[in-house]
């Protein structure tokens, strides 16, 4: 900070001068002892310079409200939002967010480094502070194909710009378990910094050694023994509540009081409609005070001072002298609805709308249009012929990202294989969508309840293959055919009619579309959803993460059956 500024901050901080701006007659959520005083708050320039009783050239009446800091989420994937940085701004600045800390490797996995560095441009000039980590696993495994490969020497290039804090997220807990060259030298590539961790269900020697190595968090914790075991070992504890993984709920009120400070509250992965009908961290922070356990203060800590100071972002997080002035004023500390959001001193949103531009400046590159690449698809594809025998399936369930093994007796017909209703067993297909290989992985989900017709997306974790569920071959041919001349996005088909779609034509993840019109699109494809027969409640989000192939226990790539546990291909059919 220059000299001139210090002076003036100092001035203002001492009362003799007029702040730049001052929120008065509110009480302010002290995150440092948990009580809620009433302070007015002096702000010069882009930091607070005191609290108590201030005058300043323009005055913000916030009588009955609570000040607090500007609401960090520490872990998010824009590309879960299918919004580009724009659009996501726009939606959740006038709820309280002033930063977030993006994990890019959706569009790394697509396009590589060149796709980062697009959506970190596409960042600038906005309302929202984009902080950014490097991806560790572009591929998540090599069990899988992908367009983007980043390794040790594409993360050193990562962690040289401003915006990237970190390593993101260490999916590949086998490889580093193992001590392969290409993890170690990405973890060495990021010493110092701050790394995430991803660790599902390790324990013991096994989460010794993974925290040992680098990584200083988790977000893939669902049982409260496995959450207690990782903060006991000085992890910091990402209590996630996703769309479809909502492990804060149960994991929150089992926390010891002693540890709550080294916990986040974040939100991985989230829907459109989710986001516009429940909202961001405002709404995490509601369903955290409904799961019992929490002053509001302790739980506001959570999306503020703990991120922050997990994250090392200096003096962020608290209403403080001297700290910058990410703010927001909430009505009250049930509904949290934001009345005013501040962000670096600059009121940027009132009464739920924001009051400073947000707009799209940046077109995605024509090689970002571009990213279907599958050739000629033909129904044969999706064909698995007949044998005698059981066959492994993937079990899915509502609010998890973990599957499940099962063994079925699959239905036969004319020598294939066909899909089950009655038994819920639908065909699954994994089709390669990068280099045009013509490489599909076949096999059998049980658990989603579709009873008619075929879903599709191009959002398939992390590897973003184009993935396909049916009853019938040609209606999953017919929704392929969809992905492809959208250039990437969900489709839902029946006796191969397009009953609903949603074009994602910026890596097939992203559109530029509003949330609204998104989440709109959205909803028409749950709804048809429902009507052929799932009763999950987001049942493109569970279909993405049917491919993912570093979380537990059975999963599907291009390159067929994945066993997690055991890092490597397994048939489809038992021996």
């Amino acid at each position: 900070m220059k000299i001139r500024r210090l002076r003036q901050l100092i001035a203002v901080a001492r009362g003799q001068r007029p702040a730049d701006l001052v929120l008065r007659g509110g009480r302010v959520a002290n995150v440092f002892t948990g009580e809620l005083l009433r302070e007015d708050v002096a702000i010069v320039g882009d930091r607070i310079a005191g609290l108590g009783r201030y005058a300043g050239r323009v005055v913000h009446d916030v009588a009955g409200g609570v000040i607090a800091p500007g609401l960090v989420d520490g872990h998010f994937h824009l590309e879960s939002t299918m919004l580009t940085p724009a659009a996501f701004a726009r939606a959740v600045v006038p709820r309280g967010t002033t930063a977030v800390v993006m994990d890019p490797h959706e569009i790394g996995n697509v396009a590589g480094i060149s796709g980062i560095r697009w959506l970190l441009a596409a960042t600038r000039d906005l309302p929202l502070t984009f902080h950014c980590q490097a991806p560790s696993c572009v591929p998540a495994s090599r069990l899988e194909t992908t367009g983007g490969r980043i390794g040790s020497a594409g993360v050193r290039q990562l962690l040289a710009r401003r915006q990237v804090l970190g390593l993101a997220e260490m999916m590949d807990y086998r490889g580093l378990l193992a001590g392969e060259a290409d993890v170690l030298r990405k973890l060495a590539a990021a010493a110092g910094a701050v790394i995430d961790g991803h660790a599902p269900g390790l324990a013991g020697p096994a989460l010794n050694a993974y925290l040992a190595a680098g990584p200083a968090s988790d977000h893939e914790s669902v049982q409260p023994g496995e959450a207690r075991e990782k903060l006991r070992r000085g992890a910091f504890l990402m209590l996630r509540q996703s769309s479809v993984a909502r492990d804060m709920t149960r994991l929150l009120p089992t926390i010891p009081a002693a540890a709550r400070d080294r916990c986040l509250l974040v939100t991985d992965d989230l829907l459109p409609h989710d986001l516009l009908r429940r909202g961001h961290l405002d709404a995490v922070l509601r369903e955290a005070m409904r799961a019992g356990g929490l002053q509001p203060v302790q739980a506001i800590r959570m999306v503020t001072l703990n991120p922050a100071a997990y994250l090392r972002l200096p003096r962020v997080g608290a209403v403080a002298p001297g700290w910058r002035a990410d703010l927001v004023v909430f009505e009250d500390l049930r509904a949290f609805r934001a009345r005013l959001v501040i962000r670096g001193g600059r009121v940027v949103a009132r009464g739920g709308r924001l009051t400073v531009p947000a707009t799209d400046r940046l077109a995605a590159s024509p090689r970002l249009h571009r990213t279907v690449h599958v050739g000629r698809l033909s129904a044969e594809m999706f064909r698995i012929p007949a044998r005698p025998g059981r066959c492994r399936a993937i079990r899915v369930r509502a609010d998890t990202i973990l599957t499940d093994q099962a063994l079925v007796l699959p239905r036969l017909v004319n020598g294939v294989v066909a899909a089950d209703p009655a038994a819920d067993c639908a065909k699954l297909a994994v089709v390669e969508r990068h280099v045009g290989s013509g490489r599909v992985g076949l096999g059998l989900v049980v658990g989603l309840g579709l009873r008619a017709g075929a879903l599709a997306t191009s959002v398939a974790h992390d590897c973003h293959n184009l993935v396909v569920a049916g009853m019938r071959d040609e209606d999953m041919l017919a929704a392929a055919r969809e992905i492809q001349r959208m250039g990437g996005g969900l489709v839902a088909v029946q006796d191969g009619e397009v009953l609903a779609r949603l074009p994602l034509p910026v890596a097939g993840l992203l559109t530029q579309e509003p949330l609204p019109r998104v989440a709109e699109r959205m909803e028409a494809l749950t709804r048809v959803a429902r009507r052929l027969g799932v009763s999950l409640p987001h049942p493109f989000l569970t279909l993405s993460f049917v491919t993912l192939a570093v979380v537990p226990r059975l999963k599907l790539t291009d390159r067929g059956l994945v066993d997690v546990d055991a890092g490597r291909i397994v048939p489809l059919w038992v021996e």
